[in-house]
């Protein structure tokens, strides 16, 4: 009978900022080492004690991303599905918080039998117990690992412990160490500085972890006389010193690691007698830089001075370009200063398509009405994500079923005519952190609808983060005056997408398309959206 071949491990550290990449890094390792027929998942360790992302502002955190079990994660949990093209669990992300929730819990429960409860063991034990449980049961040959923050931060110390703990006993062969840090220019001198670099390798060194390879970051080329002396400060040799140079798109940095030798540098530690295959990538990478159209799509939201809080609708627009064979153009309209029509027509003068991107409150609610409106009316392909879908029902509700006043009770508590409403089951929620309806959900597609011709399916399932949806007491009188419900979730009752079956393209969704759209596989709404849009741009010619 053959053992069980012990999990292996790549634990992705960061030193001298936050910011640098370890996402990226992280998802490209595992690219390569799964396009090498190596079996890969990622774990994000997350310092902060926020239990999740869930609560936290955008500008704080990015976007929060969903996965099909409901967790609200991290946004480099995107990255990870995006790249290796593995649906992520709530195994794969592991804050301080839901670890310092966990031991206290358990005190408390007193099953620690009396001991005096401390970082050393128990919290430590617990961070090591969920790095281990994302392979539980094994499942994947190789466990990648980032931690968030940096080598320096008082609230890493625990999991950079763990992590010593873990390397220890795994041995040699079965763990490494990629540390990411930053190589600053400093234009008076003309030079690229190492010190920073050195310094957080001697920070990571100091609480007993050695990086086996260094990414560094940086604007510009680095010379070999460079890497030469960040090895021989930082302990390691030169072919280990990866630079990470800035790239157009984020997808070729696997190549950039290629190209290195860093796929062998690893599969060679961890003893994985294993090439990457990487000819789709190339070719994507080929037709993202040498499209035949181009496209302006105005992303319209209230977030927009921090695109991280967008950051999957923007990926997503990138794979959806390069199957169209199209460079996509970002028009950020900030939707609060869309206070009528003649704004909205100014705004839009120049544009392909229009998405009114998702978001909570009612700031910009009135904008992003008008949006939808100013798409209606002059046949702009348009594509309406949860929030989205809710303005484009209310516009239709006031300007074609006659309900003036028309409104959301997220925005209007006393409007007349609630055409969307709070979720019934959300009546009794106080608590606000992880009680919408949040997850994956099946839908039916109602044939020869655009949706229907997008999915090519009649039954699919979308990731979802509300707590509104379109009041069903007034389905009837918008189907009479043309709207056409073409998802529904049936044993819920709930409305998941509508379009208008008189306008070029004009579909929206009360879920999270941009959440499943992946370097290998472009959502078919992403698809269909940015070739309406192509088709739109050229007919204006």
């Amino acid at each position: 009978m053959n053992a069980v071949k012990p999990t292996k491990y790549i634990f992705v550290l960061g030193g001298v900022m936050s910011g640098l990449g370890k996402g990226i890094t992280a998802s490209s390792i595992g690219y390569l080492l799964k396009n090498a027929g190596v079996k890969v998942t990622i774990l994000k360790l997350d310092p902060y004690l926020n239990v999740d992302p869930g609560t936290m502002n955008p500008y704080q955190h990015g976007e929060v991303f969903v996965l099909d079990d409901g967790s609200e994660t991290d946004l480099d949990l995107g990255h990870y599905e995006r790249f290796i093209d593995v649906n992520m669990t709530k195994n794969n992300n592991a804050t301080a918080g839901q670890v310092y929730s966990t031991v206290l819990e358990r005190e408390r429960k007193g099953e620690y039998l009396g001991q005096t409860v401390q970082v050393i063991p128990h919290v430590t034990d617990e961070i090591i117990s969920r790095i281990k449980a994302v392979n539980q049961p094994k499942k994947y040959d190789v466990v990648i690992c980032e931690v968030g923050g940096t080598v320096g931060d008082i609230e890493s110390l625990p999991f950079m412990e763990a992590i010593r703990q873990l390397s220890l006993e795994t041995g040699y062969h079965n763990h490494l160490i990629v540390h990411v840090t930053l190589l600053p220019y400093v234009k008076a001198s003309g030079e690229l500085k190492t010190k920073p670099t050195q310094h957080s390798v001697m920070k990571l060194r100091e609480i007993g972890l050695s990086p086996d390879i260094i990414f560094c970051r940086s604007e510009y080329d680095i010379e070999q006389s460079v890497r030469n002396k960040i090895a021989l400060f930082c302990n390691v040799q030169p072919d280990h010193v990866i630079v990470g140079k800035d790239v157009p798109s984020i997808y070729e940095v696997p190549l950039v690691m290629h190209e290195q030798n860093a796929g062998h540098l690893i599969s060679e530690r961890l003893k994985i007698q294993k090439e990457s295959n990487l000819e789709a990538l190339k070719k994507f990478i080929h037709n993202f830089k040498n499209p035949s159209h181009e496209v302006t799509i105005a992303m319209c939201g209230k977030y927009t001075e921090l695109i991280d809080s967008y950051k999957s609708v923007l990926e997503s627009f990138i794979h959806a370009g390069v199957e169209n064979n199209a460079r996509v153009i970002v028009k950020w309209i900030q939707t609060e200063k869309i206070k009528d029509d003649k704004i909205a027509a100014f705004e839009f003068r120049d544009v392909d398509g229009i998405l009114l991107l998702p978001g909570f409150g009612s700031r910009g609610g009135e904008g992003k009405i008008l949006s939808a409106k100013y798409a209606r009316e002059t046949r702009v392909p348009f594509l309406g994500i949860c929030l989205g879908l809710q303005c484009a029902v209310i516009d239709f509700a006031r300007h074609i079923c006659g309900l003036k006043g028309a409104n959301s009770t997220e925005f209007n508590k006393k409007t007349k005519y609630p055409v969307i409403d709070l979720m019934e089951s959300q009546r009794a929620i106080k608590i606000k952190g992880g009680t919408m309806r949040l997850g994956a959900y099946d839908c039916e597609i109602k044939t020869g609808t655009k949706t229907y011709a997008a999915y090519r399916k009649k039954k699919i399932s979308e990731r979802h983060r509300h707590r509104y949806e379109v009041n069903n007491r007034y389905r009837n009188n918008l189907e009479k005056n043309g709207l056409v419900f073409s998802g529904v979730n049936e044993n819920l009752g709930v409305v998941e997408a509508v379009e208008i079956p008189d306008h070029p393209w004009f579909v929206a969704g009360q879920f999270h398309p941009e959440l499943k759209s992946r370097v290998n596989k472009t959502h078919p709404l992403f698809r269909d959206f940015i070739k309406a849009a192509v088709e739109f741009n050229l007919g204006k010619a």
